[in-house]
C-alpha cells in the first residue's frame, strides 16, 4: 500500500486545525460530541468514547414516523430528523424534546452543529439553518432536488468564513456560506449524490455518486481535479482515513481502498454478491463496513483482506462506529451489536424490536439511534448518567 508522505504532515495539522472546535474534532481524528454525520469532517466513523459495557435504555422519544438518519449530538442536545421532514431537537440526558420544526420534505441527512447552528437538508430540495437553542429558521438554501446526505463543514481557503458542502438529487455538490445561506460554488455530476463529500488534506474534497465516479474537487472552486471510475453506483460517504487514504462500498458488492492524490485503487475487496449501503469506519489498521449481505465485515486496511465477520439476521444499511476497542451498528434485526474490534467476538447485543437503518451517534457514554417504528432510543450503562 502507498502512502501519501510527502507534506502530509503540515497540511494534516492545517486540516484539522481549520475544523476544531466548530464540529467538536479532536486533533487525532477522533470526537467527544458527535456533531454530524460520521462525526467528524475525515467521516472515518470514530469516537473518543469507549464503548459501553452493557448498556440499558434509559428513555425513548416517540417521533411517530421512521427514524432513517442518524442524530447529532453537540452539547448535552440531541438533533434528529423523520419522515415526516420535521427536525427534533431532544435533550441528550432525557429524550425530552427543546424544539421542533417541519420542513416539507422527509428529512434522511444526519443534520450538523456548526456552533450555533443546526445545518440539515430535507428531501424537498432545501438546506435549512437553524438557530441550536430555539430552532428558528436563520436561512435556508435551495437545490434542485432532494437532499439524502448531510452536510459537512470547512474553513474558507482565506480562513475567514465557515462553508457549507452538500450534494444533492439534482446531480451538484454544492459550497454554501455557513452565515449567510449563499452558494458559493457549485461542481456538477452526471447523477444523483446521495452521500456526505469528505474533507480530504490540502484543500481538497470527495464523494461518490449514482454516476459510478469518485470525485476529487477542489475546494477553493469546486474545479474538478481527479476521478476514479467504481463501476457501480456510490450510494454511501467516503471515509478519509488519518494518512489520507479513503475507503468506500458500492453497489457492485465491492469495497474499495483509495489513494485520492494519486486516484487510484489500492485494493478491491469482494465477498457475496450483495451491494455496500453502509460507510466505512477506518482505524489505523482496520476499515469496518456493514453490507447488504447481513454482515459485518472488518478488513485488513493495508491490502484490503478479510480480518473477521459477525452475522446478523437483517441488512446492514446503517454505518458502523468505533469506539475504542470495539465496533456499534444497528441491523434491520432489530437490534444493536456491540463486538470486539480484535476478532468480531460479541460483547452485547440489544433488541430494539424495530428494523434499524441509522447509524448510531455515541457521545459521554450514550448510544443514541433511530429506528423503522418512529422512535429514537437513549442507551447509557451508567444509572446516574450525566
Amino acid at each position: 500500500m502507498t502512502f501519501l508522505k510527502s507534506g502530509w504532515s503540515d497540511a494534516r495539522a492545517v486540516f484539522l486545525g481549520a475544523v476544531v472546535g466548530a464540529v467538536g474534532a479532536r486533533v487525532d481524528g477522533a470526537t467527544s460530541d458527535w456533531p454530524m454525520h460520521r462525526g467528524n469532517p475525515h467521516l472515518n466513523g470514530v469516537s473518543s468514547m469507549a464503548a459501553p459495557a452493557s448498556p440499558k435504555l434509559e428513555w425513548s422519544f416517540v417521533a411517530g414516523k421512521p427514524i432513517k438518519g442518524g442524530a447529532a449530538i453537540a452539547s448535552g442536545r440531541i438533533f434528529v430528523g423523520d419522515d415526516a421532514g420535521i427536525v427534533h431537537a431532544l435533550y441528550l440526558s432525557s429524550g425530552k424534546e427543546i424544539w421542533s420544526f417541519k420542513t416539507e420534505g422527509a428529512v434522511e441527512a444526519t443534520p450538523l452543529v456548526l456552533g450555533t447552528q443546526v445545518i440539515v437538508g430535507s428531501s424537498d430540495g432545501k438546506l435549512y439553518c437553524l438557530d441550536s437553542e430555539s430552532g428558528t429558521l436563520t436561512w435556508h438554501y435551495e437545490t434542485g432536488d432532494k437532499i439524502l446526505g448531510g452536510a459537512n463543514t470547512a474553513k474558507s481557503p482565506d480562513g475567514t468564513a465557515d462553508w457549507i458542502l452538500v450534494g444533492g438529487y439534482d446531480s451538484n455538490l454544492h459550497c454554501v456560506d455557513a452565515s449567510t445561506g449563499k452558494g458559493i460554488w457549485k461542481a456538477a455530476t452526471d447523477n444523483y449524490i446521495n452521500g456526505t463529500p469528505a474533507l480530504l488534506p490540502e484543500g481538497e474534497v470527495i464523494f461518490g455518486g449514482c454516476d459510478a465516479i469518485l470525485r476529487v474537487v477542489s475546494l477553493k472552486d469546486g474545479q474538478a481535479l481527479r476521478q476514479i471510475e467504481s463501476d457501480a453506483y456510490v450510494a454511501s460517504s467516503v471515509a478519509v482515513a488519518d494518512d489520507g487514504m479513503a475507503y468506500v462500498g458500492h453497489y457492485g458488492n465491492v469495497v474499495m481502498g483509495l489513494n485520492p492524490k494519486t486516484a487510484t485503487v489500492l485494493w478491491r475487496y469482494r465477498d457475496r454478491n450483495f451491494p455496500y449501503l453502509s460507510s466505512a469506519a477506518v482505524s489505523s489498521d482496520r476499515v469496518v463496513i456493514g453490507g447488504n449481505d447481513k454482515r459485518l465485515h472488518c478488513l485488513n486496511r493495508a491490502d484490503g483482506t478479510m480480518l473477521w465477520q459477525v452475522s446478523t439476521r437483517g441488512k446492514i444499511d446503517g454505518s458502523p462506529v468505533i469506539c475504542g476497542d470495539a465496533v456499534i451498528v444497528g441491523s434491520l434485526d432489530g437490534r444493536i451489536y456491540c463486538v470486539s474490534m480484535k476478532d468480531g467476538s460479541e460483547r452485547w447485543t440489544y433488541e430494539l424490536g424495530a428494523p434499524v437503518v441509522a447509524s448510531p451517534a455515541v457521545s459521554d457514554g450514550w448510544i443514541i439511534i433511530g429506528a423503522e417504528d418512529g422512535s429514537v432510543y437513549g442507551l447509557h450503562s451508567n444509572p446516574s448518567k450525566p
